[in-house]
């Protein structure tokens, strides 16, 4: 989708605990965000989330938007006693505009996200700047800005909630699927490479939308064409680095995700 107008903008939020913090009004996409505090682990990790409720009729992207989304970007930099944070992305929902397709979630998003301290035994502070995109006719950029402290009390019971039935939305793994090793063909073109995926036919339904991944996401990747051959479903897509030149793929680090009305399903590498 071809971006008519750009504007950037800023929304400051604070996290003090306890209270939930305030979004400055004014934001016509945005209604409201915040950091749900949800718990800690009893090896020190946190477990919290970022909530963002959209204005009606307004959509966000999910971690891999589509052909023509903007990707959600994370600057951590800033935090501090954090050493690691891994995201536990919800199942999106797949729309429909103008005959372009993206990938994301309307209404709302609650983003889980399990941060790993340096030091388990002090508070960690979280101050995180989220680049993202959000859509009605127009998609435009936008800058949240979180900070805050977790410490080791739990957050509220409705913030624990929110974020346990997020969880409870993510795709489930191939292997618990069903999907068994998924085997990968890999082709050069003149400007990088086809991959050809070979998914069990009777795992993957007719309106299934099937995505494909890089840990680099300077190389961009098609939308998945679908056929089917006997009982597999073939999901081919084009890769194109910034080089336009054909590439070695290491096949392991290939993120295929099935997903559907209902379910989806995260496929962790493929094999050749």
């Amino acid at each position: 989708m071809k971006k008519t107008a750009a504007f950037a903008l800023t929304a400051l939020m604070s996290l003090a605990l306890p209270g939930a913090p305030v979004l400055a009004q004014g934001f016509e996409s945005v209604r409201d965000a915040q950091v749900l505090n949800g718990w800690r682990e009893r090896d020190g990790r946190r477990m919290a989330a970022f909530r963002i409720d959209l204005h009606e009729g307004w959509k966000t992207y999910w971690r891999a938007p589509g052909e023509t989304g903007i990707p959600p970007q994370f600057d951590w930099s800033r935090s501090r006693n954090v050493a690691s944070v891994q995201f536990h992305w919800p199942r999106p929902g797949i729309h429909e505009n103008a005959g372009v397709r993206t990938i994301g979630y309307k209404d709302a998003l609650v983003l889980p996200v399990e941060i790993t301290p340096i030091d388990p035994a002090q508070p960690v502070h979280v101050d995180v700047q989220m680049q993202l995109g959000v859509c009605e006719v127009v998609c435009i950029p936008l800058t949240l800005d979180f900070t805050g402290h977790l410490e080791d009390n739990n957050g509220p019971g409705a913030e624990q909630s929110d974020i346990r039935a997020a969880l409870a939305r993510r795709p489930q793994s191939g292997q618990s699927a069903g999907m068994g090793r998924v085997r990968c063909d890999a082709a050069p073109i003149s400007d990088g490479i086809t991959l050809t995926a070979d998914l069990p036919g009777h795992r993957v339904g007719n309106d299934d939308v099937v995505v494909f991944e890089l840990p680099d996401q300077q190389i961009w990747v098609s939308s998945a064409q679908l056929s089917r051959d006997g009982n597999s479903l073939l999901a081919q897509v084009d890769m194109v680095p910034p080089s336009a030149t054909p590439f070695a793929l290491d096949r392991s680090q290939v993120r295929i995700t099935v997903i559907g009305n209902e379910r989806a399903v995260d496929i962790q590498g493929c094999h050749g």
